[in-house]
C-alpha cells in the first residue's frame, strides 16, 4: 500500500505508456496493433471519444491483455438498488435543501461493498441522450471481491470523505485519500477496496470528460497545475476464477451483470491519453481578492466538464480550500445570492443569520479561513432523490 503513494506518472491528458515490469518490451514499438502482441498479448481500444474528434478533444488508450475483454458471458439486468436515473420519480422542490450524513452500514450487520453503498442524491438530463449528471453517495464497508464496475454511462468523480480507497483499473492502482480526488473515465473497469467504514460522493457526467478550466487572465500557472495530477503505472494478474468474476455494468441508467473466468485486470502493457487519474487538493494554488470584495466561486474550480453553450459548464468540481481572508472593509462571507445555475434555480441562498451577525461586526484582520476543506458540485438545473 505504501508503494502505491509514489508509484504513478505526472500529468494531465498526457500521452502516457506504461508496462508492468514483469514483462519488459510488452509494449509494441512503433505500432499499435501488431500481427502479433508480445507475449502474445491482445491488443484492444479504449475510445473516450469519437474517432473523429479534433486532435484536441481526441481521447483514447491502447491496452495490451492477457485475455480481451469481449470474452464474457450474456449481461442480464440486476437490481440497481438505491441508484436511480429516473428524476420524473419525485416532484420538483425549489426550497434550499441540506442533507445529514449518511449512515454507514456496520459490518457487523451487514455486508456492503462500493456498488451496492451506491445512493442516488440528484440529477439532470439523461445518460440516454448523452447529457446531463448525477451525484451519488456510496457507504461502504467490505471490499469487492472478484467483482468489478463499468460505467457506460459517463465519468465518476470520486471524493472519499471517510477512509481511504484503493481503486484497481486496468490501467493500474490507485491509493485514494480524504482530501484527494480520482477520476474513472466512461468504460473503464474499475474495483474498490475498503479498510473499515467508509463514506464518500460521486460526480458522474454524461457525454463529457473533465478537464482544466481555461485560465484567463491568471495566466500560464495556477488553480490545478497539470503536473500534479497523477496517472497509475500498469499492473496485471493473470487470475483465474473458477467460480466466476462478475462485472457489473451501469448502462443506460440501469445495472446489469455477467460472468467471466478471469479477472479483467489483466492488462500488461497500455499507451494512451484516456486514462483515470487521481489528484490531491492540498496542490490547488488559491487565487483569492487581497483589497476588497468577494470573487466569484469560480475562482475555485478544480474541473469542469463543458457544455456546447461557450462558458457553460455541465458541471464543475469546485474545492473551498485554507487560505488567508484578508479583504477590507468587506463581508467576508460568499454573498447571498440567486442563480440561474446553482441550488435551485433562482432560489436565493448564503450565510445563516449567526455568520451574517457575527462577520458584519467583526475586527477585520487578516485570517486563516476554511480550515478542514470543503468542496462544491456545481451543475445545472436537477432534481432531487430523496
Amino acid at each position: 500500500i505504501d508503494s502505491l503513494k509514489r508509484t504513478y506518472m505526472s500529468g494531465f491528458g498526457n500521452e502516457f505508456a506504461s508496462e508492468d515490469p514483469r514483462c519488459p518490451g510488452s509494449l509494441p514499438e512503433g505500432q499499435n496493433n501488431p500481427q502479433v502482441c508480445p507475449y502474445g498479448l491482445y491488443a484492444e481500444q479504449l475510445s473516450g471519444s469519437a474517432f473523429t474528434c479534433p486532435r484536441s478533444t481526441n481521447k483514447r488508450s491502447w491496452l495490451y491483455r492477457i485475455l480481451p475483454s469481449v470474452r464474457h458471458k450474456p449481461f442480464t439486468p440486476m437490481s440497481c438498488g438505491d441508484l436511480t436515473e429516473n428524476w420524473n420519480e419525485v416532484e420538483p422542490d425549489p426550497n434550499q435543501l441540506r442533507w445529514k450524513p449518511f449512515n454507514i452500514p456496520k459490518s457487523s450487520e451487514k455486508k456492503v461493498d462500493f456498488i451496492s453503498g451506491l445512493h442516488t442524491v440528484c440529477g439532470a438530463g439523461d445518460s440516454k441522450s448523452r447529457n446531463g449528471i448525477a451525484i451519488h453517495m456510496y457507504t461502504c464497508n467490505t471490499s469487492m471481491i472478484d467483482k468489478c464496475f463499468q460505467n457506460a454511462d459517463g465519468d465518476f468523480l470520486i471524493v472519499p470523505q471517510q477512509g481511504e480507497i484503493l481503486i484497481t483499473t486496468e490501467f493500474g492502482k490507485m491509493m485514494v485519500e480524504p482530501n484527494e480526488i480520482c477520476v474513472i473515465q466512461q468504460g473503464m473497469r474499475f474495483s474498490v477496496d475498503v479498510f473499515g467504514e467508509t463514506r464518500g460522493y460521486i460526480l458522474e457526467v454524461f457525454g463529457a470528460h473533465f478537464e482544466l478550466p481555461d485560465l484567463g487572465p491568471i495566466g500560464a500557472n495556477g488553480l490545478a497545475n497539470p503536473r500534479d495530477f497523477q496517472t497509475p503505472v500498469a499492473w496485471y494478474e493473470d487470475r483465474t476464477v473458477a467460480t466466476g468474476y462478475t462485472i457489473v455494468n451501469k448502462y443506460q441508467g440501469k445495472l446489469f451483470s455477467c460472468q467471466q473466468d478471469f479477472s479483467p485486470f489483466n492488462v500488461v502493457a497500455w499507451h494512451g491519453n484516456y486514462t483515470p487519474y487521481k489528484y490531491n487538493l492540498e496542490n490547488f494554488m488559491v487565487i483569492n481578492c487581497v483589497a476588497f470584495d468577494h470573487a466569484d466561486p469560480s475562482i475555485f474550480t478544480v474541473l469542469t466538464a463543458k457544455s456546447t453553450r461557450p462558458g457553460v459548464a455541465i458541471a464543475d468540481f469546485v474545492i473551498f480550500p485554507p487560505r488567508w481572508g484578508v479583504a477590507d472593509h468587506t463581508f467576508r462571507p460568499p454573498y447571498y445570492h440567486s442563480k440561474s445555475d446553482l441550488h435551485s434555480i433562482m432560489t436565493p441562498h448564503g450565510p445563516d443569520v449567526d455568520c451574517f451577525e457575527k462577520n458584519s461586526t467583526a475586527v477585520l484582520k487578516p485570517e486563516r479561513v476554511a480550515e478542514g476543506t470543503m468542496v462544491m458540485f456545481k451543475w445545472l438545473i436537477l432534481k432531487y432523490i430523496m
